[in-house]
């Protein structure tokens, strides 16, 4: 089978494949993060920003190749969350330049829209680091320039491009010694190494439910889905490990996935020669564990209902709408006049929004480390704040980049992003803004007074895991700080001060605590006194931050 050119039509089947592989395999792609944290993850941020560009491609009537790219551009963009999110849609952006020039697309044209993308996503990040999307995307589109030299079928092309995005992306752990310790390839290279297999699929003829949940209804390129629980068709999500009897030889190992295949989908099998790590959606599971008790033990069993997360899904949802309703009213003061300064805040719980609120903040995004923000979500407050000039505290490493891809996107209003990385660092940027100063003078002061704030961050592990030379166990407590894992424990009161002994020093005035919402106030008190015992020249403040998965988020200053 050789195909020499594709148009439009194709393009976006492909698109939405690529969109689809790459949600279906989110969980997946989240579970090969470095930390082992219950929280926004790389494959839910990547899913999330191809899939808002997806809905805007299935919306499309007969689109033209300019019509398509402007589509898939523009969703991804504003649709980015995360660093990954936003590196992958820089790298759309970059391929979509190239080919909304073209009626069709050839094997050259491809090839200069690798480059482009790659072009683009690197300029994007100020520092960028290989063993990263980036090294993945770069060889991909390194290969895919010797291709264009080679030949004019783009099926070849498309299957060797894939080969070597996959080598690049098992050569990642060489190149970052953290995802070597790990045991781990780059997640947000895998995710963008199942958009190209997904879009393969598609080329190919690959049989593909192209439907998109949400999609604007019209008679675009797929139809429209309203997904509810009666259409979730195996409604278990089952995983297990199988500890071997005897090694699987290659016959056992595809009769097993055979097995699984014939009672559900959604099919994950990692085998050695003494584990299998299995993954299945089912309507069944008890077939699944009785068919892999046959080849050995099992353990880390995990049974959820997909039918009622979805309704719980549905329920936080109109949530966050009424959430995000009542944060509408609070800001509609564009009759006002426009003052000189405003502040968005992205927080994490109801005790810090109250904070921020104290504070002068004039609008908050409610997500932070649980779900990232977009880049629209950034725009939308941005739009609603009635200000010359914005300040915008990210409050969180990974929604800095989408912070910044909205402030390039901003044509009325100055916006300012401080890059701070944790809730106490917003808050400290907040106190020492002074209304008499200048934006510039305030700016400085304010990044300089971050720099002094340490944060400890105490959740717990959803898996095993070796980082930053400590051995985690799944449920394990652990003290994240900065720039390492601070301690871990099976006692949440120790570990908690473990980790704030590692934090404090001999210049160290105030340590503020944030006790989240499965933590009473009696049990943080009781950390309060213990601190102020062992560190009787240093002020101790507690606060209900309210916040869901951290225990605490503690600052020391």
């Amino acid at each position: 089978m050789e195909i020499t050119s594709i148009n439009a039509e194709k393009l976006a089947k492909m698109f939405l494949a690529g969109a689809k592989n790459l949600d279906a395999k989110k969980e997946w792609i989240n579970e090969l993060n470095v930390f082992p944290v219950p929280d926004g993850d790389t494959g839910t941020n990547m899913s999330m920003t191809i899939m808002s560009a997806a809905k805007e491609v299935s919306s499309l009537s007969n689109p033209g190749m300019k019509d398509l790219a402007k589509a898939i551009s523009s969703g991804s963009l504003r649709g980015a969350r995360g660093n990954s999110g936003v590196i992958l849609s820089q790298l759309f952006r970059g391929f979509c330049k190239v080919i909304g020039e073209y009626q069709e697309i050839d094997v050259n044209i491809l090839s200069d829209a690798f480059q482009k993308a790659v072009e683009t996503a690197y300029k994007a990040v100020m520092k960028p680091k290989e063993g990263t999307i980036l090294t993945v995307a770069k060889g991909a589109a390194d290969r895919a320039l010797e291709l264009s030299e080679e030949t004019e079928d783009i099926v070849y092309f498309c299957e060797e491009v894939i080969k070597e995005a996959e080598y690049v992306l098992s050569q990642t752990p060489e190149m970052l010694p953290v995802l070597k310790q790990a045991g781990v390839v780059d997640s947000g290279g895998q995710g963008l190494v199942q958009v190209l297999k997904g879009a393969y699929d598609s080329l190919m003829g690959k049989e593909i439910d192209y439907e998109i949940e949400g999609a604007a209804s019209g008679s675009g390129v797929v139809k429209i889905s309203a997904q509810t629980e009666e259409e979730i068709k195996f409604g278990y999500c089952t995983e297990f490990i199988i500890v071997l009897n005897h090694p699987l030889s290659d016959k056992d190992e595809q009769e097993y996935k055979a097995f699984l295949e014939s009672i559900g989908d959604s099919i994950v099998v990692v085998a050695d020669d003494e584990i299998v790590k299995t993954h299945v959606h089912t309507n069944d599971p008890g077939l699944a564990i009785q068919k892999a008790l046959t080849h050995g033990s099992l353990s880390r069993i995990k049974i959820d209902n997909m039918r009622e997360e979805h309704q719980e899904k549905l329920i936080k949802d109109a949530e966050k709408v009424a959430a995000r309703q009542k944060e509408e009213e609070q800001a509609a003061k564009t009759e006002e006049p426009r003052k000189d300064s405003g502040f968005i805040a992205v927080s994490i719980g109801e005790g810090v929004n109250e904070i921020f609120r104290g504070l002068g903040v004039d609008y908050i995004i409610e997500g932070g480390q649980t779900m990232n923000p977009s880049t629209e979500d950034m725009l939308e407050a941005i739009d609603k704040v009635n200000a010359d000039h914005i300040f915008i505290l990210p409050n969180n490493t990974n929604i800095i980049m989408a912070a910044n891809q909205a402030a390039t996107l901003v044509e009325d209003k100055e916006i300012i992003v401080l890059p701070t990385k944790t809730i106490p660092q917003g808050i400290t940027a907040l106190v020492n803004f002074i209304p008499d100063y200048s934006v510039e003078e305030n700016k400085d002061t304010m990044m300089a007074e971050i720099e002094n704030v340490k944060t400890g961050q105490v959740t717990y592990a959803v898996r095993d895991t070796e980082i930053d030379g400590k051995t985690i166990k799944q449920n394990d407590y652990m003290g994240i700080g900065d720039k390492s894992i601070l301690s871990v424990g099976q006692d949440l009161k120790a570990t908690t001060l473990e980790m704030v002994d590692e934090m404090v020093d001999e210049d160290s005035a105030i340590v503020s605590i944030y006790y989240g919402e499965d933590v009473s106030e009696e049990a943080a008190e009781e950390i309060a006194a213990v601190i102020e015992e062992k560190y009787p020249d240093v002020e101790v403040e507690i606060n209900n931050g309210g916040q869901p998965i951290y225990y605490y988020v503690i600052s020391v200053e």
